[in-house]
Order: C-alpha cells, then structure tokens, then sequence
C-alpha cells in the first residue's frame, strides 16, 4: 500500500506531467523520478489512463467516481420515472453520465428512448457545463443519419437529462462483417457517414471521436451517429455557456482513430474528423486498423501517428490472414482480396489520413464525391 508522503510525490510529478507536452514529459519524468523504476510505473500509470480515456471525462478521478456509485445508481434507478419516461435498463455509461433505455411512463403513445443522465457526485459546474453543451449540440442537429434529441430536462435531484432516439443496431464494422457485406456494400454505408459528418460540420459542429462503436447501423441498414460527448462547437456564440478548456494531456479522443494533431494537443478543425474517418474507412475496407498500437505509451502513440507511414489498404490485406486467421471466416473471400483496393480506394483512404491537415480532403462530402465517382467507375 502507497504511503501518504509517497502519494503526494507521485501526484505533484503526475499534475506537472499533464501540463507537458510528451516530449517535455519524457525528459521531466527521467529527471523527476531518476532510477526510482517503481515511481516513474506508478506516474506512468496515472498517465496512460489520461491518455486511453475515449472520452473527454475519462481522467481517473471521475472514472474512479463514476466507478464506485456506478452498481448504486443502476440499482436506484432502474423502474423509476424521469420526466415521461420510466427507466428499464442501463444501456451503456462512461466517466460523466449513464445511458439507460427507457420507455414513455404515460398512455399517450409506446416509444422506446435512450436517456442519458448524470451520474451521482457528477454534478461539478464544469461536468454540468460540457453536459449541457452535448445537449444543445444535440438540439441543433436534424439528419437521418444522426441520432435525434426528443426531450430533455431536469430531475427531481436537480440533474440534467436529455431523451435520444433510441437506436437498436450493431457498430458499422460488426454490421458489416455480419451481413458479410462486400466491398461496395461498405463503401455506399460509409458515404452516409460521410453525409452525417458533412451536415454536422455545416452546422459548425465537430464530433472528434469517429470510430465504429459511435456508429451505428440498424437492421434495416440505415446508419447512426451518436455521441457527441466531447464535439466541439466551431461557434462557441451557439451555445450561452462557455466550455472549460480541457487540461493538455487529458485530450478527447480514441488514439486508434485520432489524428495527429489530437495526439498533439493542436487545434482541431473539421479536418481532424476527415483523418478519422479515413481510419474507419481502412477498417472497413481490411478489417484492421492502420496502425498496432502495441503500447499505451503517450510519447510511442505519438510517435506512431505523427510519424509512421500506414500501409496502402491493398498491401495491408495481402498480409490479413497470416496474422490473423479469424478474419477469414469473419470476411468474405473477396473482400481480401488486394486488387479489389489497389488504385482509386488507396489513394482515397491514404488522401483522407494525410499527417498535414490541409492536404487531406476539404470536406466529408468531398471525400464522398470521390467515392461516388470510384462506384460508377
């Protein structure tokens, strides 16, 4: 068990860490800890959960939280009525808030919905704050391809609440790989992405965390874009509350799926969500990731994004069921196949995954024109 004073060494060199950029970090922590081996794992811990969060709430303090009155909250809740609607179930949560699916509470209609509600002992201004903004992001988008807000609120307890549409479908990749889709049945579903991205970026709105669990695909094939729990609004007049600005080394994003200049801790424009849609796309097309990112590292993640080349989609498949041989029963035959990739969708997807911003493609609908153009040949 770490002692008190032990304790408070490792959080003052943790708290200035995060105030570093990762090469800043390295050299600060060989000098801060010398060749206590144990002191710099202990930091390094602190900060590779800073690092992994996927979303902007997931710094230990409030995963810890959100962790110990996480069992309480679903138990209390569960049968309960918020505003018209009675809660069921949990259906997913993460540092600041819980998604529960819920049902209307009154006789006027059946619908099904999803609330998302802040967790108990959530509730400081700045959690308040960025749940809110969701909110009002939430409130200002209207496309079928992004989940709708239908309601929202405050609870007897004083807590905020917003009703979405609930949507019951898989993630796009699971999507995909079920129905065994091919090339060009993936390529059609990632333009309606592509769409939701375009009509989100007009309204001055980025999602910064694309990846394939915030997408999802309902039995009917129709795609959904969800979460926009750290979205950043290109206008901060659209909203009357002013957003915290997040501490440096606690950035939101997936490293899987975000660019370089997320790793960075740069300024993230409607490019930084075209990167990661070309990391969905090399996904879907290959069923992998451009990068393996073996380690949690901060500085490694960085190094790789920042600076390894991917390999071409077509290359990347050659190699597929040597690696991995799953994915040969997952994938259809021809969806391996490298001459179905090599050419146009190279150029595409590696367009949209440029390490400089301005040489990726200008837009979501540019990057879907291009598509289009490759479908009709």
């Amino acid at each position: 068990m770490i002692d008190q004073a032990r304790w408070k060494k490792i959080d003052g060199i943790f708290k200035t860490a995060l105030e570093l950029s990762p090469a800043e970090c390295a050299a600060f922590l060989e000098k801060a800890c010398a060749s206590d081996k144990e002191l710099r794992h202990e930091v390094e811990m602190l900060i590779k959960s800073d690092a992994e969060a996927s979303s902007f709430l997931d710094a230990p303090a409030i995963e810890s939280a959100a962790s110990l009155l996480k069992n309480n909250d679903v138990a209390s809740l569960a049968g309960q009525t918020i505003g018209s609607y009675k809660i069921i179930r949990e259906i997913g949560h993460g540092g600041m808030a819980t998604v529960y699916l819920a049902m209307r509470a009154d006789d006027q209609y059946s619908q099904h919905v999803a609330i998302k509600l802040i967790g108990r002992g959530m509730n400081t201004r700045d959690i308040l704050t960025r749940f809110r903004h969701e909110r009002q992001i939430l409130a200002n988008l209207e496309h079928p391809n992004i989940a709708r807000l239908l309601d929202g609120g405050t609870a007897t307890d004083g807590l905020p609440y917003f009703v979405m549409e609930y949507i019951e479908g898989q993630p796009i990749d699971q999507y995909c790989n079920t129905k065994k889709s091919t090339i060009v049945e993936r390529l059609k579903l990632f333009r309606t992405v592509c769409a939701a991205v375009h009509y989100a970026h007009q309204n001055l709105v980025i999602h910064r965390d694309i990846k394939p669990g915030n997408i999802l695909v309902t039995a009917e094939g129709t795609s959904k874009l969800l979460d926009f729990g750290i979205a950043k609004l290109l206008n901060p007049e659209l909203t009357a509350q002013t957003i915290p600005m997040t501490a440096p080394a606690i950035r939101p994003m997936t490293p899987d799926y975000a660019s370089p200049e997320q790793v960075r801790g740069q300024q993230i424009t409607t490019a930084s969500d075209i990167y990661s849609l070309g990391v969905l796309l090399y996904e879907l097309l290959t069923g992998q990731r451009p990068y393996h990112l073996k380690s949690t590292s901060p500085l490694e993640i960085e190094r790789i994004i920042c600076e390894q080349e991917p390999e071409r989609p077509s290359e990347s498949i050659e190699e597929v069921p040597l690696r991995n041989g799953e994915l040969k029963n997952t994938l259809q035959l021809n969806l391996l196949n490298p001459k179905l990739l090599r050419g146009d969708l190279d150029n595409i997807v590696l367009k949209a995954m440029r390490k400089e911003p301005d040489r990726r493609y200008a837009s979501a609908e540019q990057f879907s024109e291009d598509i289009r153009r490759h479908l009709e040949g």
